[in-house]
């Protein structure tokens, strides 16, 4: 009987292999595609994505439960990250142009390693590059840098199809939108900061004739639905910086209020509405399994532990309407 290589038991549960390993499964490889014949199943297509992502704190938060979905499908990921946070797509060009310059220095490394020797590391199926969230409105802050990350990438990983991260708008009540006189082309809403960002993510990818992973779109989708998008909660009194308790925040797909010790070692209230909560989290990894793989994630065993079952497929099928309205312009 033919055993699976251990390059692949990290990634596929034991328990979900049991049953074809005992029932004599033959595993034929075939490139990057391995497929799964057993006595009592029909053949299963297993598949090996090499996944670079070179972005910040948002790719992380879009990227930490998407392993848990490949593996629940019975495929594999193999998923180097490349993180600085805050980082804009200046940052990563800049380092990417140090490291040319003087490759003996440290200015162009991520810790010991340069982004063109973790391009050339492995066969990358995808590599992924986002703008900063807080510049992601503003189109003229992508240029040059995307084309520049995006040359680099394509010279040293050929193979690779470069995605461009379409991030996400800010919670709707985000101090961002709360300025009684914002700056001329900031976002007032956020509203406005989706419109905006998706007209920039948009163009730069036909520029450089990309996909997108259209998780901003998602979110856009889950947080404007009349049945599951999240509503301020009216009755907290936000102004008390000595409460104990939260307000309700049902259905958000970011961090949001929380508690969290000041300086002076107190619990006081706190506001992220930047980062994407488990939630969030979850909706955005239903969309990179979505465009990385190429199969529907609707049904997907795999719920974050803690997230409502009921939401979850809620936030699945949002991810699939996401994807495939992208995949239809």
């Amino acid at each position: 009987m033919n055993q699976l290589p251990d390059s692949l038991l990290p990634n596929l549960s034991r328990r979900r292999l049991g049953p074809l390993l005992l029932a004599g499964a033959l595993l034929a490889f075939a490139g990057d595609s391995r497929v799964i014949r057993a006595a009592d199943a029909p053949a299963k297509t297993v598949k090996t994505v090499r996944l670079l992502t070179v972005g910040n704190s948002f790719s992380q938060n879009a990227t930490r439960p998407l392993g848990n979905l490949v593996t629940n499908a019975g495929h594999v990921l193999i998923h180097q990250p490349v993180v600085v946070g805050g980082a804009s797509l200046e940052l990563h060009w800049g380092r990417a142009a140090a490291y040319e310059k003087d490759p003996q220095g440290t200015n162009g490394l991520y810790g010991k390693q340069s982004l063109k020797q973790m391009l050339t590391a492995k066969p990358w199926d995808f590599v992924t590059i986002q703008q900063a969230s807080i510049k992601s409105h503003d189109v003229t802050t992508y240029r040059p840098f995307a084309k520049q990350l995006h040359d680099y990438i394509k010279q040293h990983a050929p193979k690779a199809e470069v995605l461009i991260h379409q991030t996400w708008a800010y919670r709707v009540d985000d101090p961002r939108f709360a300025a009684t006189a914002p700056k001329e082309g900031e976002p007032k809403t956020q509203a406005d900061m989706y419109r905006m960002l998706t007209s920039a993510y948009t163009t730069i990818a036909a520029e450089l004739g990309i996909r997108r992973l259209p998780v901003g779109d998602a979110f856009h989708l889950a947080d404007t639905d009349p049945k599951w998008g999240y509503q301020r909660d009216t009755k907290y009194d936000y102004q008390n910086k000595d409460q104990t308790t939260l307000p309700d925040q049902t259905h958000s797909l970011h961090v949001g209020w929380r508690m969290a010790k000041g300086k002076d070692g107190k619990n006081a209230l706190g506001m992220d509405g930047h980062h994407a909560n488990m939630a969030g989290e979850y909706l955005g990894a239903c969309v990179w399994y979505e465009v990385l793989f190429g199969e529907s994630v609707v049904g997907n065993g795999y719920v974050t532990p803690g997230l409502d079952k009921t939401y979850a497929r809620f936030l699945q099928e949002t991810a699939h309407k996401a994807v495939e309205a992208a995949r239809a312009k």
